[in-house]
């Protein structure tokens, strides 16, 4: 009878189960805060978020820019539509060949040239709008740097004074 059990399927048992189990009480406010910081660690269970955060282990911070994403949402879709002209444009030039006489087609040609030359001004205007937009979040990056480490020596200066009242 112990034998069938022990044949028994299933998953296979942990080295080190973690069988101890604490409550902690937030108030209001705390969990709001808690909630936060969870949310922009980017960790996918809570229990494994406080017991990196409890234990000093390092975890990153993840902070996704609203209007970033739109942007490049936006943008790709341009590029689609983009793909999708071209593909339009010989498909055009190709039936103006074929159906109309050559200065019927030279006419409407030069029309769809004049809209082709107010796609490439578009699309310049475009990637000079996403430079702009790469030095600016490189910009606020660099201050965010500065700001960081700042903030750390703070940190530290903090703690060798608390480490020299405690002595």
């Amino acid at each position: 009878m112990s034998e069938k059990r022990r044949n028994k399927g299933g998953r296979n048992p942990k080295l080190d189960p973690a069988v101890f189990r604490y409550t902690v009480r937030f108030s209001e406010e705390e969990h709001n805060r808690f909630l936060s910081m969870f949310e922009k660690s980017g960790v996918y269970a809570k229990s494994v978020f406080l017991k990196a955060h409890f234990f000093g282990q390092p975890f990153k911070v993840l902070k996704v820019d609203k209007t970033l994403v739109d942007y490049y949402t936006k943008l790709s879709d341009f590029h689609a539509q983009f793909r999708a002209i071209g593909t339009n444009y010989n498909q055009v030039v190709k039936e103006l060949r074929l159906h109309f006489s050559e200065k019927k087609a030279m006419a409407l040609l030069y029309k769809l040239e004049q809209q082709t030359v107010e796609l490439v001004k578009l699309s310049r205007k475009i990637v000079e709008l996403s430079r702009e937009l790469k030095e600016q979040r490189e910009q606020s990056q660099t201050c965010l740097d500065s700001a960081e480490s700042r903030l750390k020596k703070g940190e530290t200066q903090l703690e060798a004074k608390w480490s020299q009242k405690s002595v």
